[in-house]
């Protein structure tokens, strides 16, 4: 690999600094807390009831940050907080349109506890919205049945519902073109001749509109022309070694052909670090910034997945359940998002040629995310299973072979809440349960560590015997995490992004030497593209990162104008459209200023962004911001920008502080970071304040702090081995009478140059 300047680019805030340090002593990592905030979902007397209009959705909250409100299952708001002495406690409001609703909808609110980071839920809340205009309607097939043998001329027979009256109802055949149906009484049919298609399985679809372009959509029928479709089982694959791609990486797998020549590069690259080779590609083909994978985008996909093939990879899609959060598909009431979901992938491979259909559906629905996991009832766990039966039974039906391999943690098979699951005649494991349904399970086995009681090792032993047990060769992938994961409740010690590739190549090498021969050992799965193409191979001096393929040509511009929203006093969202690059957008870079038709330059950045938006926070009241963006390759060239775009932001009766004169030095005991907070405005030092933050690259340490006298805080790292990068990111800072104007910190900085040679 040849010579270059390590270059760091940071998307973190404000004030990051780097040290290149030795340390030698560990510092010992709390473990995690029960939550102690609380949140309500406060509906009127009488229940939250609307006609169409916006309505105000509210309650209170304590200690909890950064809540949202998920509504139907479907999608997320992020709420506006009135929190006038800045303890993070007061009351929330959102207010929601609902013109796009009728019926009753489903409420839920979830805030981050101050204490632990993880999610606090409220008991959902009902909003009534009568609101016939924005009806869609319910559609059935009625015929054929499933199972029944077809042959000649054959009617599909669709009924409809709705407080509105159809205008249109069409049928389409194994995906092919949308095609009117002709009232008859009060159902609609198609005629389908069936002739010249031999023995096979299609799909059958309906759809109805109440209104011009807003369609009910029918479950798919699995009609059995002649004798079906039976497509022979074969053994399961090793999966060795396999890799999760999450959108928006997925999309631009799909969108711009030059990502597959990087994805190329990366995985067929066994020199740089010594790795496997990636053999088996789990691709996210959920909706994604108005596309569709499924859909809109299906000829792009079948592109890629036949070129996938050609490349002698394997290619799972990769589903969460089609709500939002993605747990919720594990509740009866949503599974059919998720059964609807599961279909889209089986009516694809129906139709598709034969190296354009997928060879797996890897699952990641994560029930325990919900505060109902928790119940004593174990309700939601035995949800989560009769969900998975029943996506499972829709392939049976279609008679198609698709490996299905949910994503599973690995505490299933010794949690409490895993333990005894009475569902389908037995009591076992949730684990168990779950490896008797599935042809494969991709364990998260998060840990940095192969070895001892909680390592990687260990954490997949229960599921490895339990496979053979029963039979299942080949069907237990070891997953492992590369992502940063530092500002969640989690520990840094379940990834590897603090210790690295030559780290983790080594962990992973006793992986396979304790299970290489087990019969029932899959391979490794690694979470997820981005991260792990992103982790050198160590940070600091003499490390070693993955390199794209030489590129001298910068991308294209963004397609759109950027749109812009200030949502309160100190936070503007920007969501934007997508550019494209003769190799891989990596990063869409924020520039902002308070000065109108700025000029960008490197000190004008704010941040990076993987995905189509950027939420800019921890600015001033009353300020109005300009902004203009940019898209960067992975060689570092940058694109055109896109024209300026302004918000102002509110009022809040808070006064602003910042962080200052914060330095990193070498100690003792580890890493230290000493840090001032101020008033903004009048730079007073501020004594008393709760600061917390996170140390970053080869640290991951999140804690925290009170300032002294001085104004001061100094915190310490985990242990870190010698000659290591490290740097520290202010995440939140609490003092009654203010809020956190982290973007507006001193000194101000988001790029920056290890000037250290990469052999």
């Amino acid at each position: 690999m040849k010579k270059q300047h390590l270059r760091v680019y940071s998307g973190f805030r404000l004030g990051l600094f780097l040290l290149i340090c030795m340390v030698v002593i560990e510092i010992a990592v709390p473990g995690k807390a029960e939550a102690a905030g609380s949140i309500s979902l406060d509906a009127p007397a009488g229940g939250y009831v609307s006609d169409g209009g916006l309505v105000e959705i509210g309650g209170s909250y304590t200690d909890l940050y950064d809540i949202q409100l998920f509504v139907d299952g479907t999608a997320q708001f992020e709420v506006v907080l009135h929190d006038p002495d800045g303890d993070d406690s007061g009351t929330w409001s959102y207010m929601l349109d609902t013109s796009a609703y009728n019926g009753t909808v489903e409420l839920v609110v979830r805030g981050l506890d101050t204490s632990t980071r993880y999610g606090v839920w409220g008991a959902p809340a009902s909003l009534t919205v009568n609101n016939p205009a924005a009806a869609v309607p319910e559609v059935t097939i009625t015929g054929p049945s499933e199972g029944v043998s077809l042959s000649g001329q054959v009617e599909i027979s669709v009924e409809t519902s709705s407080p509105l009256p159809i205008l249109q109802v069409e049928v389409r055949v194994n995906r092919g073109p949308w095609e009117e149906a002709v009232q008859q009484g009060s159902a609609y049919v198609y005629t389908w001749d069936t002739g010249g298609l031999g023995d096979r399985t299609v799909s059958l679809e309906a759809r109805a509109a109440s209104v011009p372009e807003r369609y009910g959509y029918s479950p798919t029928v699995y009609a059995q022309v002649g004798t079906g479709t039976h497509e022979t089982a074969v053994p399961l694959p090793v999966q060795e070694r396999a890799m999760w791609i999450w959108e928006p990486e997925s999309y631009k797998l799909l969108l711009n052909p030059g990502s597959r020549q990087v994805l190329e590069s990366f995985i067929a690259d066994t020199q740089t670090f010594g790795q496997t080779p990636v053999q088996t590609l789990y691709l996210a083909v959920g909706g994604y910034a108005g596309y569709d994978a499924l859909e809109a985008q299906e000829v792009e996909l079948r592109s890629f997945v036949s070129w996938a093939h050609s490349k002698n990879l394997q290619v799972h899609a990769l589903i969460a359940g089609g709500t939002t959060p993605a747990y919720m598909g594990a509740y009866e009431k949503y599974h059919h998002h998720a059964v609807q979901e599961m279909e889209q992938v089986i009516n694809y491979n129906l139709a598709a040629g034969d190296t354009e259909k997928f060879d797996g559906i890897n699952v990641d629905i994560e029930p325990y995310i919900s505060p109902d996991f928790k119940d004593p009832s174990h309700f939601l766990q035995k949800e989560y299973l009769d969900g998975l039966q029943k996506m499972i039974g829709r392939r049976d039906t279609a008679g198609i072979r698709l490996p299905f391999g949910p994503a599973v943690p690995k505490w299933y098979d010794t949690s409490d809440q895993a333990a005894n699951i009475s569902w389908n005649g037995s009591s076992k494991w949730l684990s168990e349960h779950v490896q008797d349904l599935s042809d494969y399970i991709s364990i998260m086995d998060y840990r940095d560590t192969a070895d001892g009681s909680a390592g990687i090792i260990a954490g997949a032993a229960g599921e490895l015997a339990y496979a053979d047990q029963i039979g299942k060769p080949n069907s237990v992938v070891i997953g492992v995490e590369t992502l940063d994961i530092a500002n969640s409740g989690d520990p840094e010690t379940i990834t590897f992004w603090e210790e690295g590739r030559i780290h983790m190549e080594a962990e992973l090498d006793k992986v396979y030497a304790a299970y290489g021969q087990s019969s029932a050992f899959g391979g490794i799965a690694v979470h997820h593209y981005d991260s792990y193409r992103a982790l050198p191979s160590y940070w600091g001096p003499g490390g070693v990162i993955w390199t794209a393929p030489d590129d001298y040509e910068a991308p294209s511009a963004l397609s759109g104008v950027p749109s812009i929203k200030s949502t309160d006093d100190q936070t503007v969202h920007l969501n934007y459209g997508m550019a494209s690059d003769n190799m891989e957008v990596e990063r869409y870079v924020i520039y902002r200023s308070t000065v109108q038709g700025f000029a960008p330059a490197p000190a004008d950045i704010v941040g990076f962004a993987r995905a189509l938006n950027y939420q800019d926070k921890g600015l001033l009241p009353d300020t109005t911001y300009y902004y203009r963006i940019a898209a960067r390759d992975l060689r570092g060239n940058i694109g055109p920008l896109t024209d300026e775009v302004s918000a102002t932001t509110g009022s809040t009766p808070l006064k602003p502080l910042i962080v200052t004169d914060m330095n990193l030095v070498y100690g003792g005991s580890g890493v230290s970071v000493t840090l001032k907070v101020r008033d903004y405005d009048t730079g007073a030092i501020i004594m008393g304040a709760k600061v917390e933050g996170r140390f970053t690259y080869a640290a991951g340490r999140y804690t925290s702090g009170t300032t002294g006298a001085a104004g001061s805080v100094t915190l310490g790292s985990e242990a870190v081995l010698p000659g290591r990068q490290v740097g520290f990111e202010p995440r939140r800072i609490r003092y009654n009478g203010y809020y956190y104007a982290a973007g507006h910190d001193s000194p101000h900085t988001t790029l920056m140059m290890l000037d250290a040679w990469i052999q």
